[in-house]
């Protein structure tokens, strides 16, 4: 059991990143030019778990992932934002559209470019295998799993 380090009565919303969050980072390319990616269940369960508590969620990818259409098709209600390269901008509009403030929110990124959005909120997470500037965050919570391994419902079972 993890140690509720996120208040529960706060978080309003669950903003991730994707790739290197709910996968390992890796793309398989096959010969016939088709790309595959690997998400652990564990961390789809997470997803159903906080949208039961009525805490709103987002991905917010820099790529353009089927992965992340298959995410968006069995969750309809949650957000999703592809190819976006200025993430920022796509967190100020979550804040704006839903009425947050940074203490309502946890960012879940692993790499240089979620640093801005990690920094903007009151709760930065990341996950155990994440870009060494990443885990420099002030006041971030670092995973003991890594990206595509359960990372992302470790963070959730934090707040649950």
């Amino acid at each position: 059991m993890y140690k509720k380090i996120f208040p529960k009565e706060q978080i309003k919303m669950v903003v991730s990143d994707f790739d290197g969050v709910f996968t390992d980072g890796k793309l398989t390319v096959y010969s016939d030019g088709t790309t595959s990616k690997n998400v652990d269940y564990k961390d789809i369960m997470a997803i159903a778990n906080i949208i039961k508590q009525d805490i709103k969620f987002a991905i917010i990818s820099g790529e353009t992932s089927a992965a992340i259409d298959i995410m968006k098709s069995k969750f309809p209600m949650i957000d999703t934002f592809q190819n976006e390269r200025k993430k920022i901008n796509v967190l100020k509009s979550l804040m704006e559209k839903y009425n947050l403030f940074p203490q309502n929110i946890i960012y879940i990124g692993d790499d240089i470019n979620d640093i801005e959005c990690l920094k903007t909120v009151a709760y930065p997470a990341t996950v155990q295998d994440a870009h060494i500037s990443v885990k420099e965050v002030e006041n971030i919570y670092v995973s003991t799993k890594n990206g595509g391994y359960g990372a992302f419902r470790e963070i959730m079972d934090c707040i649950l």
